[in-house]
């Protein structure tokens, strides 16, 4: 049986956890919204049509903030056509995904269905065939008061309060050829930081995400920040990066393994980030939105096949194995190790569309392997971050070299007198143990030991048959100042600890 070794000091800080990088992200698009979140005919349906038994399993999760409407529906949109009432709505066409949006869920329907799931709203503005007059339009829309053009609208639509939505989203994917008005890091530049000058000076206190790379493998990455950010550092509050994972090749161990992708891309970001800070002399660090990112690569053959122009399709309905909650593990371990830069995460998306949870039209609705991790890092990965000093053995693949078999992450919630350890066994054949030296927290005691694991990484959840979910039989135990951790090959750990009294 391997070993390996951490060492923690709770003085070793990283950060206070925010706890926005536990968002997640609904776009219009497939059946995230219709036919996910919101289906009027359904017999859960509440008396706006948002489905209650898809509420009870978000509100699960403890989602802080959900990134809305899009995406790269997002850069066609006109957030008007989603006001008003429901019959003069129009029916359009959303060029992005080639579907028929029907408009029937807009601006204050989503920000009532974020109020029932326990969510603050992440706004995107469309920088792609619009840009200030519509940003700064749907900013008094939003968080006005009242007493002016577009703030006395939103009254006569039935909404006399503000809805405060602080952060907000300049655009999507700007740098991408797929999106709808692409442009050159130049363009985006420019129109990002006007277009963000006139947003806040109709409410100062909101925050901003400007665009970064749509990925690492973009081949203006990572000039697209410098230039980006020459014009938008000292107004935007954060910078936006995206990834997706996954196993096309069928290789587990290298799958598993990509997450030192994912660090490397976290690292040349922030470093670019800190370069223009010292170009700027700026005494603001630039903070990272993550906020798209997931498995996804399940769904593409049947996308390939789709029909255009339907109303709600199944689009991107990804459907999760065990190995792939393995790689959401480790990816939220590594925003764990970033906390001090990542203040803002969204797993994209939430419903249906490469998501933790997935509904019949209709019928019931279940959570995927990749819901456990997720909800196991919200719910219990609030407090401070502690730097872990790892010393594990290592294996190589075609991809990666030294890569660790251990992974972790320890969060330590002072005022609860909590410290929660999540561990991950990327070894595929062997059980490794784990010993913690932990002489800042001797007089904790384990209070529950959970794993996620099965003998078949390629299994996965159905309606009423969840084969994947976790149980408490970890065996975790004291031996003097050390906590020794037994996981079990290709497994998912949460040791959570607390204060003897």
């Amino acid at each position: 049986m391997k070993k390996a070794n951490v060492l923690l000091d709770k003085g070793a800080v990283i950060a206070e956890v925010d706890e926005r990088i536990y968002g997640s992200f609904i776009e219009h698009m497939g059946r995230a919204v219709y036919g996910g979140i919101y289906e009027p005919d359904h017999p859960e349906a509440d008396e706006q049509g948002f489905r209650q038994d898809v509420l009870a399993l978000i509100r699960q999760l403890h989602v802080p903030i959900i990134r809305y409407p899009g995406g790269n529906m997002v850069s066609a949109y006109n957030w008007e056509d989603g006001t008003g009432p429901k019959e003069n709505r129009p029916r359009k066409l959303d060029p992005a995904w080639q579907v028929i949006e029907t408009n029937q869920v807009g601006t204050n329907e989503f920000a009532d269905f974020a109020k029932k799931a326990g969510s603050e709203v992440m706004m995107a503005v469309n920088l792609g065939t619009r840009g200030i007059d519509a940003a700064r339009n749907l900013v008094e829309y939003c968080n006005h008061p009242g007493g002016s053009c577009w703030s006395d609208l939103r009254q006569k639509h039935g909404y006399p309060l503000p809805h405060h939505i602080k952060t907000w989203c300049l655009g999507n994917e700007m740098d991408g050829p797929w999106q709808i008005g692409q442009k050159t890091a130049g363009e985006y530049g420019r129109i990002a930081a006007e277009t963000g000058k006139a947003m806040k000076q109709i409410d100062p206190s909101i925050e901003l995400v400007t665009c970064g790379s749509s990925g690492a493998g973009m081949p203006t990455f990572p000039e697209w920040e410098a230039v980006t950010l020459e014009h938008t550092y000292e107004t935007a509050d954060y910078i936006s990066l995206h990834q997706y994972f996954g196993n096309e090749e069928n290789d587990s161990q290298n799958y598993l393994a990509s997450t030192i992708e994912l660090e490397r891309f976290i690292r040349t970001v922030t470093s670019v980030c800190d370069y223009l800070k010292a170009k700027k002399r700026s005494r603001k660090t630039m903070m990272l939105s993550f906020d798209e990112w997931n498995v996804w690569y399940h769904s593409k053959e049947a996308d390939e096949k789709q029909e255009l122009w339907q109303t709600a399709p199944p689009q991107l309905e990804d459907r999760y194995n065990m190995e792939d909650a393995l790689l959401v593990g480790g990816v939220l371990i590594t925003f764990l190790k970033h906390a001090d830069r990542i203040r803002m995460a969204c797993l994209a998306q939430l419903v249906n569309v490469i998501a933790p949870i997935v509904t019949e039209n209709g019928g019931g609705a279940w959570k995927q392997t990749i819901y456990y991790p997720y909800m196991h890092a919200s719910v219990f990965g609030r407090g401070v971050s502690l730097q872990a000093v790892v010393s594990s053995p290592a294996f190589d693949t075609k991809e990666f070299t030294d890569v660790p078999y251990v992974d972790t992450a320890v969060v330590w919630n002072e005022e609860k007198a909590e410290l929660t350890i999540f561990l991950l066994n990327k070894h595929l054949k062997e059980d490794v143990v784990v010993r913690y030296s932990l002489k800042d927290f001797t007089h904790y005691r384990v209070i529950e030991h959970l794993v996620l694991e099965h003998g078949n990484l390629k299994v996965k959840n159905t309606l009423g048959k969840e084969n994947v979910k976790p149980h408490r039989n970890g065996q975790s135990e004291w031996a003097g100042t050390d906590l020794q951790v037994k996981t079990n090959k290709a497994s998912w750990n949460v040791v959570r600890l607390q204060l003897s009294e």
